[in-house]
């Protein structure tokens, strides 16, 4: 009995870190696509910095990625920043990988 709750407490660990990891990449993920949505409107660095930030809070309105993408084509197109939906989604994707590779990055 006792292997069985080792190979459980392991597998709960791992859940527990698998889930942190994700959270992180998608927070950084969200974050270097509100940098990417500033440059484009032209906002300052402080700016940016805030706006960045609010992209990042977006995510938490609900489930899955419509709400980021969502503010930040609502921004572009607001600031008339000439966009459709489908860039917003490949420049998510690529920050995705970007944000991965910063985080297993840094954690090694």
């Amino acid at each position: 009995m006792s292997q069985f709750d080792d190979r459980e407490r392991a597998f709960e660990a791992k859940y527990a870190r698998d889930e942190e990891m994700q959270f992180r990449i998608t927070a950084r993920r969200n974050r270097l696509l509100g940098e990417w949505a500033a440059r484009q409107m032209g906002l300052s660095d402080v700016e940016a910095e805030s706006y960045a930030k609010d992209v990042v809070r977006s995510d938490f309105e609900e489930a899955g990625d419509h709400d980021v993408i969502r503010k930040v084509l609502g921004d572009l197109t607001a600031a008339n920043v000439e966009i459709d939906e489908d860039k917003v989604r490949e420049a998510l994707r690529n920050k995705e990988i970007e944000a991965r590779r910063q985080i297993i990055e840094a954690t090694n």
